[in-house]
């Protein structure tokens, strides 16, 4: 693959057999094909006078905003009528993705062999399991009627043993904690995105490359909203079922990858029959799942569903998260499988990675989060 020379960009002379100058010029690929060349020499020239790193944490200088003001179309007029593409991924590399070894390589060779059995899971998308929507690709159940739930889902065997899983949220902001989750974890424990980050794909292809499944978290309205804002793509209580599809695919468009979505608060939206049977609705005709934090216990929809039973970080220290890791493990020998959810705190992070790594000697089989939804 050829990459971007920074800061400045060399292109190889071309010469052109004599045309028509003014019907050249009405040709509409070609105003597309410029439009797109200045627009990665604006890509260039803000990554020259940034830099490439520049001493800060290379996933806070993602250049979305500069790609939202990119004309319609760019991308597939920079990629070549045969062969790989060239400046179109160096561009996506150098901005939406973390510059991380593992990242560069995750984006450009195939998976190699990882810290922990399992090895890393398929690039996303997954063709058939997606199409086009006006923000980005939109995850879609196949001709053959398998879903994304269940083709980005982490390949799962019982062993007849109770199940305990975890899903760990918050990642995506903070660059150190979500490194060391995704790196540090074993493959079988879950994890989510908030839906603002930056670099969202880039964390998400790192995260199923270490073996990770993954949710993204749609944020919907609190109890003490709008003192407790949890952005403009909040799903509201009060909106219209298309009002809630509009922001839901907005939510769905940010990234591809993820088996389903997790919520982000939504103590008011959860608990609204409407509102919720709004979400169900959309996220079941997109074949995905829905996995809550314990705000949405008891509610189907017709789709795979799972309900933590306890947030193991609740309280803040390394003695508490013991607590509720055991009380996990008694409710799993109780009903046969548990759910926990916590955040990217140190701490559980630290606690995580001792529990995760001792507790199938107790007798228990860790198993990702998509093992333990149920249809309903």
């Amino acid at each position: 693959m050829a990459a971007i020379a920074l800061p400045k960009l060399k292109l190889p002379a071309l010469k052109l057999p004599a045309v028509d100058l003014r019907a050249f010029a009405k040709n509409p690929l070609v105003g597309l094909g410029l439009a797109g060349a200045g627009f990665v020499a604006t890509v260039a020239a803000l990554i020259s006078l940034l830099g490439p790193l520049g001493g800060q944490d290379p996933a806070r200088k993602a250049l979305a905003p500069v790609f939202k003001a990119a004309p319609v179309g760019w991308r597939a007029a920079l990629k070549p009528a045969h062969g790989k593409a060239h400046v179109y991924a160096d561009v996506i590399r150098l901005s939406e993705r973390p510059l991380s070894p593992q990242a560069v390589r995750a984006a450009n060779s195939p998976p190699v062999a990882q810290p922990f059995a399992g090895g890393a899971l398929a690039v996303a998308p997954i063709v058939g399991f997606y199409a086009q929507g006006p923000g980005g690709p939109l995850p879609i159940i196949a001709q053959d009627g398998r879903t994304p739930a269940q083709i980005y889902a982490r390949p799962f065997q019982s062993n007849g043993r109770p199940k305990v899983a975890l899903v760990i949220g918050g990642l995506g902001l903070n660059a150190r904690a979500t490194r060391q989750a995704i790196e540090t974890l074993r493959p079988e424990i879950t994890l989510s995105f908030v839906v603002y980050a930056d670099g969202l794909q880039g964390w998400i292809d790192l995260a199923r490359n270490y073996g990770h499944e993954v949710l993204i978290e749609a944020p919907m309205e609190p109890e003490n909203y709008p003192d407790n804002d949890t952005g403009p793509y909040t799903l509201m209580t009060d909106a219209q079922p298309g009002e809630i599809t509009k922001k839901l695919e907005w939510i769905l468009s940010r990234a591809t990858g993820y088996f389903g979505l997790t919520n982000y608060q939504g103590g008011r939206f959860l608990t609204s029959a409407p509102a919720y049977a709004a979400l169900a609705s959309s996220m079941k005709a997109r074949g995905l799942a829905f996995v809550d934090d314990g705000s949405a216990a008891g509610k189907g929809g017709g789709l795979p569903r799972a309900s933590a039973e306890r947030v193991i970080d609740d309280k803040l220290s390394g003695p508490a998260i013991d607590q509720q890791l055991a009380a996990l493990e008694a409710g799993a020998l109780q009903r046969g499988q548990a759910l926990g959810s916590g955040f990217a705190y140190p701490v559980t992070l630290q606690k995580v990675v001792a529990w995760a790594n001792a507790v199938e000697e107790k007798g228990y089989q860790l198993a990702p989060v998509s093992a333990l939804t149920i249809k309903r």
